[in-house]
C-alpha cells in the first residue's frame, strides 16, 4: 500500500468497476485503506475477497455481482452504492477486456462485445455518476486506458481503439462536467503483471523485450498503479482534469 495518506478520501463514496481482481483489487483495497466507503462491481464472485478485507479493515467494501455491459444492472448497482454510502464522489472505470484478436477473425458480435465492455460501460457509468456528483457538489472520474494504443501494438485492434476513444471521451466529459466541479482524467498503465496476464499472455521473451523498452527496469505490479489513482481521486489534484496519467515504467512519453 502507498505510504501517502489522502485525508479527503476518508469517508469518500467510491465506486469501482472490476474491483475484485487484478489492478481493480489493488485499487479497492487501497481506497479502503484510506478510509473510503467503497463499492465495487464484478462478474465473478468476489465475496471471499470482500470478506478478507472486512477482517483487515473497519470499513469493508460493498461487493455487487453484476455485468457492466448490462446498462440497467450497472445503473442499479450505482444506485445501490449511493444508498449504502451516499452520492458517489469518485468513479473508477477500471474493468476492461484485452482479449487478443486479429482483424480477419473479428465478427460483428465480438466487435459489439468488446465495445460494450471497453467503452460503452465507461460512458454510461459516467452518465450515471453525473447527477450524484452534481448533488455532492464535486467529483472525480478516473477512466482507465492503456499505453497499448500509444505503442501502436498489434494483436487487439478493438481494444486499442477503445483505449484511444477513452482519452477522447475523457477530454470531452472534462469540459462538459467541469462547471459542476467534476474532474475527469484518464489513467494509462503499462504492462501490469496481474495473474490474468501471467496466465494468458506473459512469456519470458516477450516480457524481457517489453522491460527493455522501459526506462525503469522493474516489472509493474497492480499496486504500482494505486498511487496515481489515489492522487487523481483526491483534492491533491483538484485543478487537474482532461489529462492522461501514464504509469508504465517509462515506455511512452507524453507532452
Amino acid at each position: 500500500m502507498p505510504s501517502a495518506q489522502f485525508n479527503d478520501l476518508k469517508e469518500a463514496s467510491v465506486y469501482i468497476t472490476g474491483g475484485g481482481s487484478g489492478i481493480g483489487a489493488a485499487i479497492t483495497e487501497g481506497f479502503v485503506a484510506q478510509g473510503a466507503k467503497v463499492a465495487f462491481i464484478g462478474r465473478s464472485d468476489a465475496t471471499g475477497f470482500a470478506a478478507d478485507l472486512a477482517e483487515k479493515y473497519d470499513n469493508p467494501p460493498l461487493f455487487i455481482q453484476g455485468d457492466i455491459t448490462d446498462t440497467g444492472a450497472l445503473q442499479a448497482s450505482m444506485a445501490q452504492a449511493k444508498e449504502a454510502h451516499g452520492p458517489i464522489t469518485c468513479l473508477i472505470n477500471n474493468a476492461a477486456n484485452d482479449a487478443r484478436h486479429s482483424t480477419p477473425e473479428v465478427t460483428e458480435d465480438f466487435w459489439d462485445q468488446m465495445i460494450q465492455i471497453n467503452l460503452k460501460a465507461y460512458f454510461f457509468a459516467c452518465q450515471t455518476a453525473l447527477p450524484q456528483m452534481q448533488a455532492a457538489g464535486f467529483g472525480s472520474i478516473i477512466n482507465f486506458s492503456s499505453i497499448s494504443y500509444m505503442m501502436g501494438n498489434a494483436g487487439y485492434p478493438i481494444y486499442t481503439a477503445c483505449n484511444s476513444a477513452i482519452n477522447g471521451m475523457t477530454r470531452s466529459l472534462a469540459r462538459e462536467f467541469g462547471p459542476d466541479k467534476i474532474r475527469v482524467n484518464a489513467l494509462a498503465p503499462g504492462w501490469v503483471l496481474t495473474q490474468k496476464q501471467k496466465d494468458l499472455w506473459v512469456t519470458e521473451e516477450g516480457l524481457a523485450a517489453h522491460v527493455a523498452r522501459q526506462c525503469l527496469k522493474d516489472t509493474l505490479e497492480p499496486e504500482d498503479i494505486l498511487g496515481g489513482c489515489l492522487f487523481l481521486a483526491s483534492q491533491s489534484s483538484k485543478m487537474m482534469t482532461g489529462q492522461a496519467l501514464v504509469i508504465d515504467g517509462g515506455v511512452v512519453t507524453t507532452g
